[in-house]
């Protein structure tokens, strides 16, 4: 496995940490709406092409409430492992979960990018897993908290990523039919491309059809 071999449905797995609202709260680096469409497009992606996906949360009970309906909703299945530790990665049904995968690409975004993302991702990076960070679905209390911990992340071997290059990576080709209207349809919801694509098929559509 090398860092050259793009992420595929079949090689990698994802893991999403903290978008709760307290976390979000602090959250001065991006635009919180920006954020909170990206991680998102990652759930909806991975959901879409069958990825492997960990949920974590800290101290859900006791200070920053539950992980976001939005993504929760994505996977109305799965078990979301609470924490106390800042670090995921000590956690041990987090790294259960992890193992469980099978995979050694993983993709991490979460809230926030200098604790809760930099410390498992630093560990996971010890332990020989490829790790993608998918930065503008990070968020952190200033954006030089923010750059300063991806770059000590990149530095230590992490590679950063978007959540539309997620995306587009998995799809790699707009001819595979079974996930190419999954894609256009977190497109729909999520980009400015969406707009364009609901005034384009109106414009070509039922518009050009009147015109003609």
């Amino acid at each position: 496995m090398s860092k050259l071999d793009m992420l595929t449905p079949d090689n990698s797995a994802i893991a999403l940490i903290d978008f709760q609202p307290a976390m979000y709260q602090g959250v001065q680096s991006h635009d919180r709406l920006v954020v909170f469409n990206n991680v998102q497009i990652l759930a909806k992606s991975a959901k879409l092409f069958k990825v492997p996906t960990v949920l974590s949360t800290v101290a859900k009970d006791s200070f920053s409430g539950p992980f976001m309906p939005e993504v929760v909703e994505v996977f109305p299945d799965h078990d979301i492992i609470d924490r106390t530790s800042m670090n995921s990665w000590l956690n041990a049904d987090f790294r259960k979960a992890i193992a469980a995968t099978g995979r050694k690409k993983f993709v991490l975004a979460g809230l926030w990018t200098e604790a809760c993302v930099l410390f498992p991702a630093l560990d996971m990076l010890k332990e020989g897993y490829e790790i993608y960070i998918a930065a503008d679905a990070c968020g952190d209390l200033s954006t030089e908290a923010h750059n300063r911990a991806m770059d000590r992340m990149v530095q230590a071997g992490a590679v950063p990523i978007t959540s539309y290059q997620y995306t587009f990576e998995l799809q790699q080709d707009w001819a595979r039919q079974k996930t190419y209207e999954g894609v256009m349809d977190i497109l729909r919801a999520h980009s400015p491309y969406g707009i364009q694509i609901r005034f384009s098929k109106w414009a070509l559509g039922e518009h050009a059809s009147e015109a003609g």
